[in-house]
């Protein structure tokens, strides 16, 4: 039997191994992953602050607009109470009354610019929420998908590891300690089939009496080019 025959079996365990633990490395990346959620929660923050805000003006402007209406009730109260007989004290109260109105006027328009854009931040803060809403739910529903396919994998991964186990015991030491390095040199593959007279892993043409040693060699033929372990079937 070749000797390379035992490392290929473990080879192929290992590099079902190592697709294995490449899909459990992307579900935990985006179970961790909450971007869409954060963007979504930062949204909604942003909007919230944004109404808070604007009810915070237009209180204020309520405010203003309530103390001028006051001011004029005393102005107008006074004008027309009888109080004041002097035609200059007089013409003086109308003057205030008037100047009095005009702001009045331009704090009305104030405090309604305050309300319309505090229906707007409304209606944005509703709609982010509406937002969060929608993103949380979908990642819930994904992380229970993703969640049930990790368990899966899991238990793959448990069967694929006695599988291994096997196969390591049927391998000579040696043998294992110079595949296990190449594994580390050769981006996890360190065996590779004689395909269409060639190296499968590199591409490199073999002669026939190297394809030969690696079907029938009792000790390990490597690829002169990327020094893998050949096996000729």
């Amino acid at each position: 039997m070749s000797a390379a025959l035992g490392l290929l079996r473990l080879q192929q365990v290992d590099s079902r191994l190592d697709q294995l633990e490449d899909k459990l490395e992307c579900i935990r990346a985006e179970l961790e992953n909450e971007a869409e959620a954060a963007a979504a929660r930062q949204a909604f923050e942003a909007a919230q602050s944004e109404q808070q805000e604007a009810e915070r003006a237009r209180l204020a402007a309520e405010r203003q607009t309530g103390s001028q209406r006051n001011k004029l009730q005393q102005a107008e109260s006074t004008l027309y109470g009888g109080s004041v007989r002097n035609p200059k004290e007089l013409q003086d109260l109308q003057t205030d009354v008037a100047s009095l109105k005009r702001h009045l006027s331009t704090l009305e328009d104030t405090e309604l610019e305050c309300m319309e854009k505090l229906e707007a931040a409304e209606v944005h803060r509703r709609d982010a929420l509406e937002r969060l809403d929608q993103v949380l739910s979908r990642a819930k529903a994904r992380q229970g998908t993703l969640v049930e396919q990790q368990s899966g994998l899991v238990r793959s991964r448990e069967n694929l590891e006695a599988e291994r186990a096997a196969a390591v015991g049927a391998v000579d030491g040696r043998l294992l300690e110079t595949y296990e390095s190449l594994r580390r040199s050769r981006r996890g593959v360190a065996v590779a089939e004689v395909s269409d007279s060639a190296c499968s892993a590199c591409g490199t043409v073999l002669t026939p009496a190297l394809q030969q040693s690696a079907r029938h060699a009792t000790e390990l033929v490597h690829c002169p080019s990327c020094g893998r372990i050949l096996y000729g079937g």
